[in-house]
């Protein structure tokens, strides 16, 4: 039964993603020239699809993906934005997408079923790559960028209660449960990695009434504000905790896997093409957790454009060029 409820839910996300025409994707906001990276002649003008899920890192990793197989001579097409991990995932699977960016954690956790997160970066990226091989996908080019889940609070709560880690937090409910409400995404709320695994760690149980179901974008502003919840679910990489001035909380008895970005291809594809591999390895190197921060904060904070943004960092760290100034 297991079996067929799941064979069933993949049906039906590979016909929303037919319906949303996932499978063709749109051309590339702008044109790159070579840097760094040189055109390839193994990939002058084979067809590759990227994708990403709907948030502003996600986005970003696309467009540096774009960019960089661009410059190598690919013709690159762009699904970035899709709604949902699993929509994502399946959009990968079924050969709709060629190349997504993925975290090690959400695919431990969430993808391949398995119960116990593994805190170290390497042990959690080789964990997922040889598990993960059995489905036909390939994990390649770890970047150091750790995107886990945290808890934050704003500087007012935070000196009011005290708490510093995720044990300072289950402490604080069992004293004062009403002041433990917490904002939290409707997938954080459900997901293995998420919520109940918090829950678990910890030992405690929140009720319904202390927890708010918000989307990504307004959790950071309700937990900054301390009105509709005290503490709320947050990226580590997100800029947005910079800029509202947010506090997080250690994650101290490790609920939380590591959750590097990869670059996951279907295994087939990686087979017939493997200079791809190779093409985004040094761009994978330089995308740190703080650089991301700092991409992201052009777009969440400044208001710039992703595609923009990711252009302009790869012509500055040198890996593609301008090809108007080439000219």
């Amino acid at each position: 039964m297991k079996r067929f409820v799941s064979v069933l839910l993949a049906a039906l996300l590979a016909g929303s993603l037919s319906a949303c025409g996932l499978s063709s994707g749109n051309s590339v906001p702008f044109s790159v020239g070579p840097g760094s990276i040189r055109m390839d002649p193994s990939l002058k003008d084979v067809p590759v699809t990227v994708g990403s899920k709907d948030f502003t890192e996600q986005i970003l990793l696309a467009y540096i993906t774009e960019y960089a197989l661009q410059a190598a001579g690919m013709d690159v097409k762009d699904l970035s934005n899709i709604s949902g991990s699993n929509s994502g995932r399946q959009a990968l699977l079924d050969g709709q997408i060629d190349v997504m960016w993925e975290y090690t954690g959400t695919a431990w956790i969430s993808y391949l079923s398995k119960t116990d997160p593994i805190s170290d970066p390497d042990k959690m990226f080789a964990a997922v790559r040889d598990v993960d091989a059995g489905n036909g996908v390939s994990w390649v080019d770890r970047a150091p960028l750790n995107n886990v889940y945290t808890m934050a609070q704003s500087q007012q709560v935070r000196k009011k209660y005290g708490v510093r880690t995720l044990s300072d937090l289950a402490a604080l409910f069992r004293k004062d449960p009403s002041a433990v409400t917490i904002c939290i995404e409707s997938e954080f709320a459900s997901r293995n990695d998420g919520w109940p695994s918090v829950e678990k760690k910890y030992g405690f149980k929140l009720p319904d009434s202390n927890i708010r179901k918000l989307d990504t974008g307004a959790i950071y502003q309700a937990t900054a504000n301390a009105q509709s919840c005290n503490f709320g679910e947050i990226f580590q990489t997100d800029a947005r905790q910079r800029s509202l001035n947010l506090s997080t909380l250690k994650d101290d008895k490790h609920a939380f896997p590591a959750y590097n970005g990869a670059v996951t291809l279907r295994t087939e594809f990686l087979k017939q093409h493997p200079a791809i591999e190779r093409v985004l390895a040094p761009v994978a190197a330089k995308l740190t957790s703080n650089t991301m921060i700092e991409l992201s904060t052009q777009v969440d904070v400044r208001g710039r454009d992703s595609a923009e943004v990711a252009r302009e960092w790869m012509i500055a760290q040198g890996f593609v060029s301008d090809p108007a100034k080439s000219r």
